[in-house]
């Protein structure tokens, strides 16, 4: 296990949004920005994404996480977190890397917004068409 008083960094992105998580070992109390996961996170759906790479490993209620993110949304955030949480976890144990890796955490996603094309309305959508 990990000594009482070394943390792990973790930095996780998505979209816009950019998280970085400290692990360290205690009882699963996780605070996002000063506030619990339960507050900042009201949806479960979201919760269940940033403690998906805790799940997967068995490592839920053995780290404590303290968790700073910026930008984006919260769905942008909350995948950043997670991304964060699984790089800190890797670094906790090496052995975690392949539970990690095989359920994609470790992946950053890449997809983004995509850019407003000049002539169009939005990236995709064009002005509407008019016959005559």
């Amino acid at each position: 296990m990990v000594e009482k008083n070394t943390y792990f960094i973790g930095v996780g992105r998505r979209k816009t949004a950019v998280a970085t998580v400290k692990l360290m070992s205690g009882n699963g109390v996780i605070v996002i920005d000063g506030k619990p996961i339960e507050e900042r996170f009201t949806r479960i759906q979201e919760r269940n994404v940033i403690l998906n790479p805790m799940m997967v490993t068995d490592t839920m209620g053995k780290f404590n996480a303290v968790i700073k993110v910026l930008g984006g949304g919260v769905t942008g955030q909350s995948g950043a977190i997670a991304h964060g949480i699984a790089r800190a976890l890797e670094k906790t144990d090496e052995k975690l890397r392949a539970t990690l890796k095989s359920n994609g955490l470790l992946t950053r996603d890449d997809r983004t917004k995509e850019r407003k094309k000049p002539g169009l309305k939005r990236a995709r959508k064009a002005p509407q068409y008019t016959k005559r």
